[in-house]
């Protein structure tokens, strides 16, 4: 193994999606110096970088505005709060305008009117960009740098990370005023296209410098795909119609609120799908936003317009459901000092409540809560001291620093855990008898993991605080989904049915060796950060 690399910066952003970017880029902005450290190669990897994605932008119109507001409202069990809903909007049509000059984004054009369309973004195009904006901002960027834990002071503020650097074969430890977690959700390794890299890593290191997590149990999102595919753009799938294998209509199957019946069909029989309520013109504009959605078709001569095919449900965990680290100002902080969240590692239940979906309010979400991290963290770093290796410790255990001697793999570790989270019956048809029987799988496996992932070198420690972060994960989600008892959002039980209104509240969790949750009240009006 090479020499470890050192490094000291104000602000060090964890992730490379455009949570990511968007953080490094107004973290420089603000005056500060930066370091972004990604997992895989910031432009290419992660949920956003393969897909077309739309966004929720809107353009400043009271009645536009409310009406956007109010789409998602009943959706998302009302939880969603106004005040960060405005503010997402006005970011997001800032920001969007900014990509289309300064990030030199080349939106499509109307020719009718001459006006740019600002409604959504090609994902290899906005990433490469992104990419390109930051570097000439003068972030510098770690590829191929997986952060594996958080440095932290005496007083537990946060003050950098260790990692470790996959094609120099070398551990680095970079010091920092603050640090942004933008490193994406968790989909449990499902599959589903762009998610290898999300795994849930953030989650696991800010809890292990004690932050909070809510809405945890708005993580059973699953998208629909064609069998044995990874593209999961389920909004297409609201022209199709959903068939029995001997072509009998599946009655109530649909891409929204019909998509238990799916699942349940799925666990007794195979689905099939054909979009065939899509006009010519629907079927350009589909062919046109979303342009590789339709290689996986026309690469096994299948027209989906005109022909039925087979479809599953991939796990999206809470890369398409609302939960995540929570946060406690307008600046996206954490309740940890030092550590900011932005993107998909932080809760979207601000804006989404219970309830969201591919692109749209993800996208929106990812680039505002970017920028208000960074700029945080910007100014947070000002007003804090330098602080040398000597003065920090790193806070990273399972799959890291195991408590005993046993013997155990990530792979089987794994296996283990998405045996607990990626079938329907468990986690996306919930019922407490199921949620409790799997919730405990999970905590006697972060038991034995805790005491016996012991990996050798450095890949075997990405894998195993890969295997370690999806089972913590999974223990968060699972312990908020049996708190709340009733249906809202996404998260629906089997034994509790209707919504209560006497759980109009948020669920927070947190804790490693023992999980605990609690409740918050909705639409709690958040100060600004005084710092």
């Amino acid at each position: 193994m090479s020499a470890p690399l050192e490094l000291s910066t104000d602000v060090l952003v964890i992730g490379g999606g455009p949570a990511a970017t968007w953080a490094a880029l107004h973290a420089r902005e603000s005056g500060a110096d930066v370091v972004l450290v990604d997992k895989g190669y910031c432009g290419t990897s992660g949920a956003t970088a393969p897909s077309g994605t739309g966004v929720w932008y809107v353009a400043p119109d009271p009645e536009k505005r409310s009406a956007a507001k109010a789409s998602r409202e009943t959706l998302g069990g009302h939880l969603a709060d106004h005040q960060w809903m405005d503010r997402v909007l006005a970011q997001t049509f800032t920001n969007m305008e900014r990509l289309g000059t300064e990030g030199r984004y080349p939106f499509p054009v109307d020719p009718t009117t001459g006006a740019q369309d600002r409604t959504g973004v090609q994902g290899p195009e906005y990433m490469r960009r992104m990419r390109a904006w930051i570097q000439r901002a003068g972030v510098r960027i770690l590829d191929h740098s997986p952060a594996l834990e958080l440095l932290v002071e005496t007083d537990g503020s946060v003050r950098g990370a260790a990692g470790y650097q996959r094609h120099e074969n070398r551990d680095y430890t970079i010091l920092a005023g603050a640090v942004v977690l933008a490193s994406g959700g968790c989909a449990f390794l499902s599959r589903a296209l762009g998610t290898n890299v999300n795994t849930g890593d953030g989650a696991l290191m800010a809890a292990e410098v004690g932050a909070e997590f809510s809405g945890m149990e708005f993580s059973n999102a699953y998208g629909i795909v064609p069998a044995g595919s990874t593209v999961t753009k389920t909004a297409y799938y609201g022209y199709a119609t959903f068939f029995h294998g001997d072509g009998r209509v599946v009655e109530g199957a649909g891409s929204t609120k019909g998509r238990s019946v799916i699942a349940r069909t799925l666990l007794q029989e195979k689905v099939f799908a054909q979009l065939d309520r899509a006009t010519p013109d629907v079927q350009r504009q589909m062919r046109m936003g979303q342009p590789n959605f339709f290689l996986q078709f026309d690469r096994r001569g299948i027209n989906p317009f005109t022909d039925r095919f087979e479809v599953d449900l991939l796990a999206e965990g809470t890369v398409r459901g609302t939960g995540g680290i929570n946060i406690v100002d307008d600046t996206c902080a954490t309740t940890v000092p030092g550590l900011f969240a932005a993107g998909d590692a932080a809760t979207r239940e601000r804006i989404c409540g219970g309830f969201t979906g591919g692109g749209s309010h993800n996208s929106a979400w990812a680039m505002s809560s970017g920028t208000w991290a960074g700029a945080g963290a910007a100014r947070h770093a000002r007003h804090t001291k330098k602080v040398t290796a000597i003065d920090v410790i790193g806070a990273g255990r399972a799959g890291l620093r195991p408590e005993g001697r046993q013997a155990l793999g990530a792979q089987d570790v794994v296996a283990a855990a998405q045996a607990q989270l990626l079938p329907f019956e468990k986690n996306y048809l919930r019922s407490g008898d199921r949620l409790i029987a799997a919730a405990d799988e999970l905590d006697h496996l972060w038991i034995d993991l805790s005491a016996g992932l012991a990996p050798i070198g450095g890949i075997e420690r990405i894998r195993s605080r890969q295997a370690a972060a999806m089972t913590a994960v999974g223990r968060w989600m699972y312990r908020s989904a049996l708190s709340r008892t009733e249906s809202r959002g996404m998260s629906k039980r089997d034994d509790h049915p209707d919504l209560d209104p006497r759980q109009h509240h948020h669920i927070l969790t947190g804790g490693l060796d023992r999980v605990w949750t609690a409740t918050s009240p909705a639409e709690t009006v958040l100060l600004a950060h005084a710092s």
